[in-house]
């Protein structure tokens, strides 16, 4: 997310596209939630996640279990 797309008073689950080293706003708001873990995550607390699967993680446990996963699967 760079300071251009920062949130301006949105409520609600925003909606992001995840690109490598940054996020795009898509629809605005204030946090989106772990694809893991369901925990909300405040869009200036995001750190993590997956451009492959689109999807945003709260914590590096959690993208590693991701990881684990679909790993598993492939």
């Amino acid at each position: 997310m760079n300071r251009l797309e920062r949130n301006f008073g949105f409520k609600g689950e925003a909606k992001l596209r995840y690109l490598d080293g940054e996020v795009q706003v898509v629809t605005p708001g204030e946090f989106v939630r772990c694809a893991v873990t369901g925990t909300t995550i405040p869009l200036d607390e995001l750190r993590y996640w997956s451009v492959a699967l689109q999807e945003p993680y709260v914590d590096a446990a959690a993208s590693l279990k991701r990881v684990r996963e679909t790993s598993e699967k492939a």
